[in-house]
C-alpha cells in the first residue's frame, strides 16, 4: 500500500533514492521495482534486517531491473551518514509526526538532496488525526508514537524554510481513516473487536484485489477524510551568481 503517488512523483532508472524511516520498506521496495539505486534507512534494527531480506528475495526473483540496487542500513534521521548533495530523491513517510526535532529531520534531507531533486513527504491528516486523539490517549501517549499533528500549512511552510519549492499534494487512503477510528473507540490493542476484525478483513481484501468499486470510492472519499497528507517539493538550484561568488570564496 503505497502513500506516495509515483504518478506526481516521477522516478527514473538509476535515480538514487533515499527512504527514510523506511519502516518495512513498502515504498523502498517500489522504488527498486521501479530501477532506482536505493538506500533504506530506519532507526530499528529488526524491520531494517526483514527489509534486507526481502530486497535480496526480490533480487533473486528478478523483480527488481538491471542496474538497481537496494541497501537497507540502521541510522539516524538527525545524523544521516551520507555526503552533502548525496541522493536525487528522498522519501519520508509517517515519520516526522514522531521526532521532536522536525526542523532537524528537514535540514538533513535538504543537505543529502541534490539541486534540482524530489522529496516526498506524508503526515497524518489533521482532521482523522484530530478523531483518533479524542478518541484514544493510547494512540498517541506512547513510546515513540506521534508528539504532533500538522496542519496542511503548517507543514508546508516548514517545507518552505528549509528552502525547499513544495509543487503538489494530496490526501490518501480515506478507507483507513473509519479502521483507525474503530480501533480508537475500541481499544488500539484490541484487534478482536468484531467491528475492528470486519473492517480490518475489508482492508485486506481491497489490498490484495484491488477491485474498482473500491478505488473510485477511496478516490471520492480521499479530499475527504484521507488518512494522509502528501506533499511533494524540489530543491531549487543555486542561481549562477550565488554559486560563483560561492566558487570565489
Amino acid at each position: 500500500m503505497l502513500t506516495v503517488d509515483f504518478s506526481r512523483f516521477p522516478l527514473a532508472p538509476g535515480d538514487r533514492v533515499l527512504d527514510l524511516g523506511c519502516g518495512a520498506g513498502r515504498h523502498a521496495f517500489e522504488c527498486y521495482r521501479r530501477g532506482a539505486q536505493v538506500v533504506a534507512l530506519d532507526q530499528n534494527g529488526e524491520e531494517i534486517r526483514e527489509v534486507a531480506k526481502w530486497f535480496a528475495a526480490m533480487k533473486e526473483a528478478g523483480e527488481a531491473p538491471e542496474g538497481a540496487s537496494a541497501t537497507a542500513m540502521e541510522g539516524d534521521a538527525l545524523q544521516l551518514p551520507f555526503p552533502d548533495e548525496s541522493f536525487d530523491v528522498v522519501i519520508i513517510s509517517e515519520v516526522m509526526e514522531h521526532i521532536p526535532d522536525d526542523k532537524g529531520v528537514l535540514a538533513e534531507m535538504v543537505r543529502v538532496l541534490k539541486p534540482g531533486g524530489r522529496i516526498a513527504i506524508t503526515v497524518p491528516r489533521y482532521g482523522p488525526e484530530k478523531v483518533c486523539w479524542a478518541l484514544s490517549d493510547a494512540y498517541h501517549e506512547v513510546e515513540g508514537g506521534h508528539i504532533r499533528i500538522y496542519k496542511a500549512d503548517e507543514l508546508l511552510a516548514r517545507i518552505r524554510e528549509a528552502g525547499l519549492r513544495p509543487y503538489g499534494t494530496h490526501h490518501a487512503h480515506a478507507l483507513h481513516s473509519p479502521y483507525w477510528w474503530l480501533k480508537c473507540a475500541f481499544g488500539v490493542d484490541n484487534d478482536q473487536a468484531l467491528p475492528v476484525k470486519a473492517y480490518h478483513k475489508l482492508l485486506v481484501w481491497d489490498i490484495m484485489k484491488k477491485p474498482l468499486a473500491t478505488r473510485v470510492a477511496e478516490q471520492a472519499l480521499n479530499p475527504l477524510i484521507g488518512k494522509s497528507f502528501v506533499a511533494y517539493a524540489t530543491k531549487p538550484h543555486l542561481p549562477k551568481l550565488a554559486e560563483a561568488g560561492a566558487d570565489a570564496r
